[in-house]
């Protein structure tokens, strides 16, 4: 275990604290103190306390029971929205790589075309003409981000479709949906579980910029946006309102990075003679 900690300290690193975010937003309703959405204005911005460990917000509410909150809403829509890009990515990116020709090239210019446009602008398009709920945050995500996945399982289908154990599937009769996904879509999982994770944190930053920005998680709901929004207003007499979300934004995209660098150092072959 040593020795493996010495080899990936990234991964160990970045796996605790993605480990211990999940923990706090499954057990927020045993963690929390103050319900999340409770007003009190005999607290108003009160700040960070024994009996309000991050402060309070303009409406009394606690900001260390909402944050709790926030993660579960940060973390839904990162698990979502890449789980949604992922199986677009797989399937297109393995058909493309696999049949490649017209087909290959054709999807390939659909997803260059797709890589034109800025992704948080495109965001911001759809939500405009959408109600802003978590739903239609994670599936507008979801839909805009699997470009690279895609990329990425092409050109490892390619790779692997000269390889010794294909061709002797290919010569043993397998059919074309059975080689694609019990021979070479589990060789290529490496890679596309890096890009997964690491698309993860993204998501969690355009969450918390949606809501930001408003078009996110809407009041009363907690979101570590919608309480960086309210920070803004107060930044000169609360600052806790901005330093506390601010800060666990950081901390989970860091780790969220941290374990996807440790895991491409884990697949990476070089590493692991």
């Amino acid at each position: 275990m040593s020795a493996f900690m010495h080899r990936f300290p990234l991964m160990i690193i970045g796996g605790s604290v993605v480990i211990g975010i999940a923990l706090l937003a499954i057990l927020a309703p045993w963690i929390a103190p103050y319900d999340p959405n409770n007003i009190d204005v005999s607290v108003i911005l009160m700040p960070p306390s024994w009996q309000h460990w991050c402060g309070t917000d303009t409406l009394g509410r606690d900001i260390f029971s909402r944050m709790l909150y926030g993660a579960r809403v940060s973390l839904a829509v990162g698990f979502v929205a890449v789980g949604i890009s992922l199986i677009l990515g797989l399937i297109l990116g393995a058909v493309a790589g696999f049949f490649g020709g017209r087909i290959d090239a054709m999807l390939m210019r659909m997803t260059d075309m797709v890589l034109c446009f800025p992704t948080f602008f495109i965001i911001l398009a759809v939500i405009a003409f959408l109600d802003p709920s978590i739903w239609n945050i994670m599936i507008v995500i979801g839909l805009t981000s699997w470009m690279g996945i895609a990329r990425l399982v092409r050109a490892e289908f390619l790779s692997l479709a000269q390889r010794e154990f294909v061709l002797s599937a290919q010569s043993l009769g397998v059919s074309p949906i059975r080689l694609m996904w019990r021979y070479l879509l589990p060789n290529a999982m490496g890679p596309v579980l890096v890009s997964a994770i690491l698309g993860i944190a993204g998501a969690v930053l355009l969450e918390s910029g949606l809501s930001f920005l408003g078009l996110g998680v809407q009041p009363p709901d907690a979101s570590w946006g919608n309480i960086l929004t309210e920070g803004k207003d107060n930044i000169q007499i609360a600052w806790w309102l901005s330093a506390f979300p601010g800060m666990a934004i950081l901390i989970t995209v860091l780790g969220y990075n941290l374990l996807g660098e440790g895991l491409r150092d884990y697949f990476d072959p070089k590493l692991n003679q």
